[in-house]
């Protein structure tokens, strides 16, 4: 990308727009740093910790990436290195570059590092924070969620697929929504490119058992007329 810089300092190599090319270094991946400086807004713990951290006018999500699954009981940040831009990292930055250049409304990214160590690495990304958002599955829990929304996720889902951009994880936890409904995607770890084909369809089954799940869990009905808006909106998007 011609508005992507990497820069390698010591172990680490940092990807950054070149507008932050010349400021960035690999402290700003560490939570220490920002709490010494007092700008931690934020914190979150478990596996999937994340910290809001200040840095001029804006706010960044800090997120450290973490092994999931069965394998994260034996390993629990590091990954088999196949090179720089097959990092995780470096992926999902690229992606979050494309689709914010697109439009569309995803985090946008700051910077990620990639610390390699022989056959393996740790990574890390920092994302502008969305702010004053929840996730859907909160509204979802409270039985707030605006009836106008459905169509714009669905919306929002087919332009990611238009984009040939597989979500992974495309769940009612990773669609937030702001004060004024406006819908986001975020968490965009491990998401791939492709052609057009089956995942798109399988994307949608993911986010339908989701939205299931989130209804069973919460002592909620699955809306049947909200799906059948989402699915209208997916079908009525236009193609980019």
């Amino acid at each position: 990308m011609a508005d992507a810089k990497v820069t390698v300092v010591g172990r680490d190599a940092l990807l950054c727009a070149p507008t932050l090319a010349a400021a960035a270094r690999p402290e700003w991946f560490a939570p220490d740093f920002w709490r010494a400086s007092g700008a931690v807004a934020l914190e979150t713990s478990g596996r999937g910790s994340v910290w809001i951290v200040s840095h001029g006018g804006e706010r960044w999500l800090l997120r450290h990436y973490h092994r999931g699954g069965f394998v994260s009981r034996f390993v629990f940040d590091h990954y088999l290195w196949l090179g720089l831009e097959r990092s995780r990292a470096f992926r999902e930055w690229r992606l979050l570059r494309r689709l914010s250049d697109a439009g569309l409304p995803v985090p946008n990214p700051a910077a990620a590092r990639v610390r390699r160590a022989g056959p393996v690495y740790t990574a890390d990304i920092l994302t502008v924070y969305i702010p004053d958002t929840r996730k859907l599955s909160a509204f979802i829990a409270e039985r707030r969620v605006p009836e106008d929304c459905w169509r714009r996720v669905g919306r929002l889902v087919r332009a990611v697929h238009d984009q040939g951009v597989d979500h992974p994880d495309l769940t009612a936890h990773n669609l937030l929504l702001d004060a004024r409904g406006q819908v986001f995607l975020v968490d965009f770890d491990n998401a791939h490119v492709r052609p057009p084909g089956v995942w798109q369809q399988r994307g949608l089954e993911r986010l339908e058992r989701s939205l299931r799940k989130v209804a069973l869990e919460t002592s909620t009905d699955f809306n049947e007329r909200a799906w059948a808006e989402l699915t209208a909106g997916y079908g009525g998007a236009q193609r980019r």
